[in-house]
């Protein structure tokens, strides 16, 4: 039985892509390149500042300057990483609705704690998280599956009894990987070439409500 429910962060529960776009474009105009539009951006979110770097100058992490716009790109976002960012629709509805069944409720995000630990806070959810579990938190990030037992460890409930909710394949393999049972949210940070089927999720939904019919 489902006595958990933890979720990943950007593209999930928050939308980030604003803010982040809006530090991207701030390295961008420094290096004297154009901004990128947010229907770029949106797609990427999820992948962080790796993602977002590569897709801003068209590199990826063997470029020698990579690591460097990596670290000013997270210098950047730090000024600004709640200025946009918002918690999609329905969200503190079924976080209401998740703790009215006596659930518990959780993060586990990639996010830096530094970022994370300012910015769930600011965020006006409904029914404070049970756990918070950044992507530096244990060391490693998803799709390992370390932060996934931690935040299970951390709420004193195993993990076949832990849903995951996610918007990225990483999510989706982390949870797998610890025996949760994983959700995948249509309405997160998914690009167009995205093979989700192949993601092989559990559960694919919509909106955020849609998710109250899986829970006991």
């Amino acid at each position: 039985m489902i006595k958990a429910v933890l979720f990943d962060l950007d593209g999930t529960l928050a939308d980030t892509a604003r803010d982040l776009g809006a530090a991207l474009n701030r390295l961008l105009a420094e290096e004297g390149l154009p901004p990128q539009p947010y229907a770029a951006v949106r797609p990427i979110a999820s992948h962080g500042a790796r993602g977002l770097v590569s897709l801003g100058f068209g590199i990826d992490k063997s470029h020698p300057r990579f690591e460097e716009y990596r670290l000013r790109f997270l210098d950047l976002y730090e000024h600004s990483f709640a200025d946009e960012t918002v918690l999609f629709d329905d969200i503190n509805a079924l976080l209401r609705e998740i703790d009215a069944r006596g659930l518990k409720w959780g993060i586990v995000t990639n996010k830096p704690m530094r970022f994370t630990d300012r910015l769930v806070p600011a965020l006006p959810f409904a029914v404070p998280p049970a756990v918070v579990v950044s992507g530096d938190t244990v060391g490693v990030a998803k799709p390992n599956p370390a932060p996934m037992l931690h935040a299970a460890q951390q709420i004193d409930i195993a993990p076949e009894h832990c849903l995951y909710v996610g918007d990225a394949e990483r999510d989706i393999q982390a949870g797998r990987a610890v025996g949760m049972k994983t959700v995948l949210v249509n309405w997160g940070y998914i690009a167009d070439s995205d093979d989700t089927d192949s993601w092989q999720a559990d559960i694919t939904i919509d909106q955020p409500l849609a998710l109250l019919s899986h829970l006991p």
